[in-house]
């Protein structure tokens, strides 16, 4: 197994927001890497690799949400040194399978609190929409807040989300067919919540073993309303990209790769 600590899931009055990225991964760790890695790997990765050591160097770097290890592992494998935490044991178990995994440090608990060993970071990064997995507005403060915290004096914050698309959803609902198989299928299922930025949503996977789901609970937040959390923690926006080949960021853009930076007293 990896080096790991264990952290108490604090209660802040937003515990669901922290139970629920906890939830997802105990679920779905299983089937994770086949659903949402390609043969070969995902060209994005790579890119979100290069991306973000470009800017770690040779770290301390954080990772909120590191799961299986998708991104930690190929950026160590650089010469990067980075620190994973995530609300899920097993999805730290199946890093822990895989080459390099064991050699990670990582922390289960909740990343919104970004308690972990090795900072202060050169560079804290969060991606495939895993912030959103913090159910709350307070709660999403309180992780930009504590990443600020975390990070030494021109440190960067690297966050990869989804654009929110509210014409997607026909009367708060929407079904997308995720893979369609002779013997398989599986769908993905929502409701959205506009008032509250909320999504709750549901993986079906439908198969000779029967029938599977898989939780989603999101709350989203807009681009201009994540400049204002980085802006309340001390943070300024200095990227912004449509993706992580530096694809320039616009009204059609479906996805942002946004950056932060701690301010540095010193220049």
């Amino acid at each position: 197994m990896p080096r790991r600590q264990n952290h108490d899931m604090v209660s802040t009055g937003s515990e669901d927001a922290v139970l629920g990225a906890a939830l997802y991964g105990e679920q779905i760790a299983g089937v994770y890497d086949d659903w949402f890695s390609l043969p070969g790997g995902r060209p994005e990765s790579a890119a979100a690799v290069d991306f973000l050591g470009t800017r770690a160097g040779h770290g301390p770097t954080l990772e909120l949400g590191v799961g299986t290890g998708r991104m930690a592992l190929p950026l160590a494998a650089r010469g990067t040194t980075v620190v994973g935490i995530d609300a899920s044991p097993r999805m730290l178990a199946q890093l822990a399978e895989k080459p390099g995994g064991k050699d990670l440090e990582v922390v289960v608990g909740d990343f919104a609190d970004v308690t972990a060993p090795g900072g202060p970071f050169s560079l804290v990064y969060v991606v495939f929409n895993t912030f959103f997995m913090l159910r709350d507005q307070e709660t999403q403060l309180r992780c930009f807040a504590n990443v600020a915290g975390a990070l030494r004096p021109g440190g960067l914050f690297v966050l990869e989300a989804f654009v929110p698309d509210q014409t997607r959803y026909h009367r708060g609902q929407d079904v997308l067919v995720d893979s369609l198989a002779e013997d398989a299928v599986r769908l993905t299922l929502a409701i959205h919540d506009p008032v509250e930025q909320r999504v709750q949503a549901r993986h079906l996977a439908l198969g000779p073993e029967g029938m599977r789901t898989y939780p989603i609970e999101l709350r989203y937040a807009w681009p201009s309303e994540l400049d204002l959390m980085g802006r309340l923690a001390g943070l300024e926006l200095t990227e912004r990209w449509g993706g992580w080949s530096g694809q320039p960021f616009t009204a059609a853009s479906p996805t942002h790769v946004s950056v932060w930076r701690k301010p540095d007293p010193r220049r």
